[in-house]
């Protein structure tokens, strides 16, 4: 029979709906079992495209030994962290003090009635191996502490409370701002850089586009050894298989130090910022390389994500058929049966398949092994040629992958995962000049603002026609950002009204205005046994990052002191931070930047027609530090923004509210 999961609308616990144990989501129902029941909570967080969630999923929760252990001992309640990521926040740094280690997923966590964690871990297998206890035996453990030893476990929760309320920043008194942390975090990451494969740690690798956004905007300072950091790493995540060289978009990381094999699930949230940072990158240098793997995570997005309503799904599941990986790997025989000897002879040198197997010694996940050029030379071929042969074989593999059975795709569409793909969407367009991109990106700010904003509050998720959870300070901070993008690359009256709505609801309802900064979740939401304030980034960025980046953007256009104020408490709250450890905290470095030397804001007003001439003129040669607004005649505008119309183009460059006199020439405007 199915348990309590199966009227949720989490494809993560939907998955979990026909498993034998006794599950509850988070809720006072289950709370209230536990107090009731005198029983410790057995908490599982995870995700739908979790490879190791499966493998738990299958090790133990669907073992009827396993569920009865669990159902007799404990409440047992499944999150998906995707749609309570406050929870997930508060477990996961709960796992580093009382394991001592970094966490992850699944995220196993055992905790008194009152919510407190007293023992954690991530996966465990049903019987001892991988140098893990077995689930059973840790559960009788577990269960035999809370009723033997409670005068013990009460003292940790005591000193585990407070560890965690210590985490959080203080408002110390500060120095005046510096740019000192830019240039340490500079050194810092030079120092972690891999010369040979780019990227900043061993294996695993994850793409870290924080640091990659904050390279490129010291690179467009004039920082050498920034650019060169920075557009490594990215050709060499381009030319690796963490990045699908058939399909486009990105995996969530790599395995390996190479980039080569990537634990394939596909988030939306990484795809969104590394579509921006592509665009930079092609408008940095020109490289066709990084043209293609922008074009290619939109063509990704726009096939496999994109929903009716106009949003974006969250990830795509790393397993198909039970297997990892088993949709995007090949065998030499495969791909000899899809191409001719003429595209096969081009492919294979390419993509690697003439190399040792690279996928569990049996099979090929593609890189870009050769460059185009070299294997054309070698086959005595010019390289378009080559590259027409090359582009023939791809397109024949990828239709021989779409007959494979499809990774499964987890379908809700979150509010702040959407304004991450939105963000890059319409810079890339911009950058870029493509409009149709632009487009995409204002019909899912369309159906943001239709289906998940109510009564001036937004929510988290939507499914199936229904919007629903309370939005935590990353849906705010992170759609607030987008807007400002999209203003950028295609301003509407409606978006810069939401953009002010949104601002003065992320103050009202998250800022803490003594200490500074704002709380991740809203001050009338659910009271968890802690309330974080985020500020380092992570796989996404920070939320307090983002929200003083932004305010502070959209102070500048406006003239706005309230937003400006809200964004300088916020750098102030996190300045010890910044000074201590610069590179745990690129989006704040960012807004530090800003603070030292505000945003060249260029505002061009007159014929729709003549603007776009401009605009499409400016749009690669804007640095890190610009804001544009194309402001054809017509349109209502704030009065900060609300130049002359005219008959002919004119721009204006301005700092904070100060602006220089029109300029009539666009070979005269100072880019």
């Amino acid at each position: 029979m199915p348990n309590r999961l199966s009227t949720e609308p989490s494809p993560y616990l939907l998955q979990h709906a026909d498993n034998p144990v006794d599950w509850y989501p988070w809720g006072e129902d289950a709370l209230k079992k536990a107090r009731r029941e005198d029983k410790p909570i057995l908490l599982s967080i995870g995700y739908s495209a979790c490879h190791w969630c499966h493998v738990m999923a299958h090790d133990c929760f669907e073992d009827t030994e396993v569920a009865a252990v669990m159902n007799r001992l404990f409440v047992n309640v499944k999150v998906d962290r995707e749609e309570r990521p406050d929870l997930d926040q508060i477990y996961q740094s709960a796992h580093q003090l009382l394991a001592q280690r970094g966490g992850g997923w699944p995220l196993t966590v055992f905790l008194t009635p009152d919510q407190t964690p007293f023992f954690a871990g991530t996966y465990f297998p049903k019987t001892p191996r991988y140098q893990l206890p077995g689930f059973i035996d840790l559960m009788e453990n577990v269960a035999r502490a809370w009723h033997e030893r409670r005068g013990e476990v009460l003292a940790q929760n005591e000193a585990v409370r407070t560890a965690l309320a210590q985490q959080q920043p203080s408002p110390d008194q500060q120095p005046a701002l510096n740019d000192a942390p830019l240039a340490e975090a500079v050194r810092d990451l030079g120092q972690a850089f891999d010369p040979v494969w780019g990227g900043f740690s061993r294996a695993p690798k994850f793409p870290r586009p924080g640091e990659l956004f904050f390279l490129l905007r010291q690179a467009q300072r004039g920082n050498a050894q920034a650019r060169e950091m920075a557009l490594f790493s990215l050709r060499r995540m381009a030319s690796g298989g963490v990045r699908d060289q058939l399909g486009g978009g990105f995996c969530r990381y790599s395995v390996d130090a190479q980039w080569a094999i990537p634990h394939f699930e596909k988030m939306l949230y990484d795809n969104g910022p590394l579509l921006r940072l592509y665009a930079d990158a092609w408008a940095l240098t020109g490289e066709a390389l990084f043209a293609d793997t922008a074009e290619g995570i939109i063509d990704w997005l726009l096939r496999e994500m994109r929903a009716p309503e106009g949003g974006f799904y969250s990830a795509l599941d790393a397993d198909s058929e039970g297997h990892e990986g088993k949709f995007y790997v090949w065998t030499p025989g495969e791909v000899r049966a899809q191409l001719s000897a003429e595209e096969y002879a081009v492919a294979v040198p390419v993509y690697g398949f003439d190399l040792p197997p690279n996928f569990e010694n049996a099979s090929w996940n593609p890189i870009l092994a050769r460059p185009l050029n070299v294997v054309a030379a070698e086959l005595g071929l010019s390289v378009d040629a080559a590259a027409a042969r090359l582009a023939n074989a791809r397109a024949k593999l990828f239709a021989a992958r779409e007959t494979r059975v499809r990774p499964g795709r987890d379908d809700k569409q979150l509010t702040s995962w959407n304004a991450l793909m939105i963000g890059g969407l319409a810079h890339a367009g911009r950058v870029m000049t493509r409009p149709d991109w632009v487009d995409a990106a204002h019909a899912a700010i369309d159906f943001l603002r239709q289906s998940l904003w109510r009564d001036g509050r937004l929510l988290a998720s939507f499914k199936h026609g229904e919007a629903r959870l309370n939005a935590y300070l990353d849906d705010y901070a992170f759609l607030l950002d987008a807007l400002l993008e999209t203003l950028q690359a295609g301003y509407r009256e409606t978006d810069m009204a939401w953009a002010r709505e949104l601002a003065d609801a992320l103050l009202t309802h998250f800022e803490d205005v003594d200490a500074g900064g704002f709380f991740f979740t809203s001050h009338d939401h659910e009271a968890l046994i802690t309330r974080p304030k985020p500020g380092y980034d992570n796989a996404m960025p920070s939320g307090n990052g983002v929200a003083a980046f932004a305010l502070q953007r959209l102070g500048h256009l406006l003239g706005e002191a309230r937003y400006l104020d809200a964004s300088a408490r916020c750098l102030r709250l996190f300045q010890t931070n910044l000074t201590q450890q610069p590179i745990a905290y690129p989006t704040l470095l960012a807004v530090l930047d800003e603070a030292l030397a505000p945003p060249r804001v260029i505002l061009l007003r007159g014929p729709a027609a003549a603007l776009r001439e401009w605009s499409a003129a400016l749009a690669s040669k804007l640095g890190a530090r610009d804001m544009v607004l194309v402001l054809p005649n017509g349109l209502g505008l704030p009065a900060a923004l609300a130049k002359p119309e005219s008959a002919h183009p004119a721009a204006w460059v301005c700092s904070g509210t100060a602006c220089q006199p029109p300029i009539d020439d666009l070979s005269a405007l100072p880019v």
